[in-house]
C-alpha cells in the first residue's frame, strides 16, 4: 500500500464508495507502473463494475481535460501521488 494520501479534489460519491475508490486507486498504483496510466485506469474501472454494476468510466493522468454527465451520487476526482483520478458513472441523456 502506498503512503501517500489522496487529496479529495470534488465528489458527490458516498462516503464508502469515495473510501474504496481510493483504495483501488491504491492497489492500482502498486500493481502498476506509474506512468502506465490505461492499466491503472482500467483495473480501477474493472473493480467498479464488478463492486457496483456496469458502466463505470475511468480516466487517470496527470493533465487532462473532459466535459462528461454523470448519474449522481457516482462521481469522484482526486490526486493520489503524481496522478489525478477521475471516476464517474455515465448518466443516460433523455431526449424528447
Amino acid at each position: 500500500m502506498l503512503e501517500g494520501k489522496a487529496l479529495v479534489e470534488d465528489t458527490d460519491m458516498p462516503i464508502k464508495m469515495q473510501i474504496q475508490a481510493m483504495a483501488y486507486a491504491s492497489q492500482a498504483l502498486d500493481l502498476f507502473d506509474v506512468l502506465d496510466c490505461k492499466s491503472i485506469a482500467a483495473h480501477i474501472k474493472k473493480e467498479f463494475d464488478k463492486k457496483y454494476g456496469n458502466g463505470w468510466q475511468c480516466v487517470v493522468g496527470s493533465n487532462f481535460g473532459c466535459f462528461f454527465t454523470h448519474t449522481k451520487g457516482t462521481f469522484i476526482y482526486f490526486t493520489l501521488e503524481t496522478l489525478n483520478f477521475l471516476i464517474f458513472k455515465g448518466a443516460s441523456s433523455l431526449s424528447s
